[in-house]
């Protein structure tokens, strides 16, 4: 076994490796780029080195230069992670040409299933059923239109390179293929140097379903069964399971075995998944799945194959990179229980999935009651130059009723406050009748998004302790002093004070008055509420509202207030009136940078004629390409950018002239 290991990787999977590591009496080697400095995997590290600036194309991406931080520092082997240069199969040579071994499968195989079509080619010689599909060279327009014709819409647009649900748009009918194919295209060059496609039927009652693989150096290959991927938003899994509902022995098996068939044909070595799409039109059969992609990697949601298998699947890596047998043969593996994984995403539902940048203010996980991954503390910032995942949550029960218990009692316990995330919408979708019975598809989220995207409009009794917090009456008194204890008291002043609010949209003057005694009477439009303070921490209080005590807790970080109560996240803002309406009045004109970001494309030029939700500009941040429509009919006065421009958060990028009075 090795002594001293590189991860190549930042975030919550560098941190992932370094447990398993430290556990097996590794030592470990971190790798950092300028905005990860005083990041938690550089803190986890038994040390660290700086390869670059931000951006990962010179930083994380940059295969020599981490390749010198790992002979400079001793390490025998390179941990890839999942993502930058996990499935390159460049830099896996050069790892292996710098003396050091590379923890994941041979360059060969890499290269055999890094171009989807390419690999789809080769799983159908070795008897695996793939997509009906086009998998060919041509890449002009024309071709492609002719073949999604042939193939019949709906059709999916996949880069052949990478995945992630990168470079990858679903097209409804002929007039909207050629900005998906721009679109897709963009991003797979952004993303993997590569902007080929192929184009894949869609099916429109569809199960994702994946199996883990893991081969040795010996011949030996096995499956580790099958997760469940099936709720995705954008091509990107939000919520993974495993085992599948509805699976039966029959599919499993015959799935399984096909895994196995795949990995054998490239002769694979290391984790690997092999991802399938099934056509659940009629159910779950064992003839109706087919072979999508496979993924050379280690993947984000392997916890809960962990978890149902009781494996340590980075340990696995570990012992086969060294060149041992695997651990277990096929028929000693089993199933126990059942397990579910969400994905926390600094992001914002209500907002069309809008990727957060900011610090957080609040990071408090339910560690104990669920399994956390993450690569963030609180106090951290996130940027906008990586992926917004934020944290995974995982949970193991015996049936896959208890495990979802546990999973919306964790996502309810989760307090994170400085940035939107999408918390509440998991919280809404583990909640989600069709999926809490088992009835998952690929479209499901679609179906429901407009039930679960919007956050809930705070009730009256957060509105009220948000007026409370607002106004400083829920900090602790301090000690010694018996005039401070009088919460509210003010000498000569009236008994009513007023916290100014938003929420949602909404601005409320809330009237608090003072009763005496840590009581007070608050108005919250046609609601009266009598509140009595019991306990007061600053970050939390026991409070009684109407003869019910509550227990509340808050973040606030300048002018954002955060309050959670009853499992639920409700964010305020004490707003400055005047900087708000200036800016609503200018809303109509322009066009301003949502977050940091790379512009990508500008659709429009000084002087162009445009309709209300035209395409204006495209720019990329986190990882995700971000499309900015016009907000109303008119003419476009100036464009104050170009592709390839870096932006910062609140810049004009376009004006519209202003219309006629």
């Amino acid at each position: 076994m090795f002594q001293k290991i590189l991860i190549a990787n930042r975030g919550e999977i560098a941190c992932r490796v370094m447990r398993t590591a430290r556990r097996l009496g590794m030592r470990t080697v971190a790798v950092y780029s300028d905005a990860d400095r005083d990041a938690l995997h550089v803190a986890s590290a038994d040390e660290a080195f700086r390869i670059g600036p931000p951006a990962a194309a010179e930083s994380y991406l940059d295969g020599a230069r981490i390749i010198e931080a790992a002979l400079a520092s001793g390490a025998e082997a390179i941990h890839p992670g999942y993502g930058f240069l996990s499935e390159n199969a460049g830099f896996a040579e050069a790892v292996e040409a710098a003396g050091l071994v590379f923890v994941g499968p041979p360059a060969a195989a890499i290269r055999a299933m890094g171009l989807k079509d390419a690999a789809k080619a080769l799983m159908e010689r070795a008897g695996v059923p793939v997509v009906p599909g086009y998998h060919g060279d041509a890449q002009d327009f024309f071709a492609l239109a002719e073949r999604a014709e042939e193939i019949g819409y709906p059709v999916l647009i996949k880069a052949r390179a990478g995945g992630g649900g990168k470079g990858m748009r679903r097209v409804e009918d002929a007039s909207g293929l050629r900005a998906a194919l721009d679109g897709a295209r963009r991003e797979a060059e952004s993303s993997f140097g590569d902007g080929a496609v192929l184009i894949e039927k869609y099916l429109g009652r569809a199960r994702h379903i994946e199996v883990q693989v893991f081969g040795d150096r010996h011949g030996n290959a096995v499956h580790l069964f099958e997760r469940d991927c099936s709720l995705q938003r954008r091509h990107q899994k939000v919520i993974e399971e495993a085992p599948a509902p509805g699976m039966t022995a029959a599919m499993r098996h015959e799935m399984g075995e096909a895994a196995v068939r795949a990995a054998n044909a490239i002769g694979y070595v290391g984790a690997g998944t092999a991802e399938f799409i099934a056509d659940v039109s009629e159910g779950l059969r064992p003839d109706r799945f087919f072979f999508m992609e496979m993924n050379t990697r280690l993947q984000v949601e392997h916890p809960v194959t962990e978890a149902i298998t009781g494996q340590d699947l980075v340990e696995w890596q570990f012992l086969v990179a060294a060149g041992e047998r695997l651990p277990l043969r096929q028929e000693e593996l089993s199933i126990d229980g059942w397990a579910f994984e969400a994905r926390l995403y600094a992001e914002n539902p209500a907002k069309g999935f809008l990727p957060s940048t900011g610090r957080l203010v609040r990071l408090d996980m339910p560690a104990g009651e669920a399994r956390v991954d993450t690569g963030v503390r609180a106090g951290d910032a996130i940027t906008p130059f990586y992926d917004p995942l934020l944290a995974k949550l995982i949970v193991h029960g015996p049936s896959r009723e208890a495990a979802l218990r546990k999973l919306q009692d964790a996502l309810g316990r989760c307090r994170i406050a400085g940035i939107a995330t999408n918390a509440g919408f998991l919280a809404r979708l583990a909640a989600e009748p069709g999926f809490a019975a088992g009835q998952v598809d690929t479209g499901l989220i679609d179906r429901t998004l407009a039930e679960l995207a919007p956050e809930p409009e705070a009730p009256p009794e957060a509105w009220a302790i948000a007026a409370l917090a607002a106004l400083g009456l829920l900090e602790p008194a301090p000690g010694g002093d018996p005039w401070a204890s009088l919460r509210g008291f003010r000498l000569w002043a009236a008994d009513s004070q007023f916290a100014n609010l938003e929420s949602g949209g909404l601005r409320r003057d809330v009237r608090v008055g003072v009763l005496g005694g840590d009581r007070y009477e608050i108005h919250e439009e046609a609601a009266a509420l009598e509140v009595r303070i019991l306990e007061a921490t600053g970050q939390g209080a026991r409070i009684d509202i109407g003869g019910r005590i509550e227990k509340v807790e808050m973040a606030r970080a300048g002018p954002a207030l955060t309050v959670f109560l009853g499992g639920a996240t409700y964010d305020f803002a004490v707003p400055d009136h005047h900087e708000a309406d200036a800016a609503d009045a200018g809303d109509a004109d322009r066009i301003v940078a949502p977050m940091p970001g790379k512009i990508t494309h500008v659709a429009v030029s000084a002087g162009s004629r445009v309709a209300r939700g035209e395409a204006l500009i495209v720019m990329e941040a986190m990882k995700m390409e971000l499309t900015l429509t016009a907000p109303r009919d008119g003419v476009v006065e100036a464009i104050a950018v170009a592709t390839g421009d870096q932006v910062v958060e609140g810049a004009v990028l376009l004006a519209l002239a202003a219309e006629a009075e």
